[in-house]
């Protein structure tokens, strides 16, 4: 799953209105960033399926550290905690919100994913495999996407035609990402792909932010 992850950053923001949108962009991809990461550094691995459809190209045999459900609650934690003290977030029930969002790319894999999502360490895969079909998956994005941006567009209100134009038409270019992920072609390699997926998120959370301000809580 890639954009279908953002749906829940978006809820948690009409939830949460003071945790930056951009941060639980980030959050939600987290998992993803770290494995990208790790299979730049070579200790997450990931191999080429020959002949596999481009919505999974890659069979992710090697990824306790990351995407395992044991490491995907410790990264939850960890990222719940940390942006409390670097963010002086209020409360720990508002951090409790960041580590949600974390956690909740998981639980989303593990309705896309074919069963190569440990419980923990590198045994025990699951995974109910949705992307074997793509248009199935890819409506589940769209789905995941839009309705999170419906529920924090309700909680806020535009400023001008950019905040009221500019969410709607982005989700719309991240759907088109989308499906050309699904429906293209494949990366050359597991670096490839982790590459673009880290220029990915930055950008979007860059994005993001720029069209969150032309809006504004509509309960102020």
């Amino acid at each position: 799953m890639f954009v279908g992850h953002y749906g829940p950053s978006f809820a948690v923001k009409a939830a949460q209105p003071a945790i930056p949108l951009w941060l639980l962009f980030i959050a939600v991809q987290l998992v993803d960033v770290a494995w990208s990461v790790l299979i730049l550094l070579g200790i997450e691995k990931a191999r080429i399926i020959p002949g596999i459809t481009a919505s999974n190209p890659f069979d992710l045999y090697y990824m306790p550290y990351t995407h395992s459900l044991v490491a995907a609650i410790l990264w939850s934690v960890a990222a719940g905690t940390l942006c409390k003290v670097l963010f002086g977030l209020r409360n720990w029930p508002v951090a409790a919100w960041i580590g949600t969002a974390v956690f909740s790319h998981w639980v989303l894999d593990w309705l896309v994913h074919r069963p190569d999502l440990p419980l923990y360490d590198d045994t025990m895969k699951v995974g109910l495999g949705i992307w074997n079909y793509p248009a199935i998956a890819l409506a589940l994005e769209a789905f995941l996407l839009f309705g999170g941006m419906l529920m924090y567009m309700r909680r806020t209100t535009a400023i001008n035609a950019i905040g009221h134009f500019g969410p709607p038409a982005f989700g719309i270019l991240m759907i088109v990402i989308q499906a050309y992920i699904f429906f293209g072609p494949a990366p050359n390699s597991p670096n490839e792909l982790a590459v673009t997926a880290l220029v990915s998120y930055i950008v979007f959370a860059a994005v993001i932010q720029w069209l969150d301000r032309q809006r504004r809580d509509a309960t102020v």
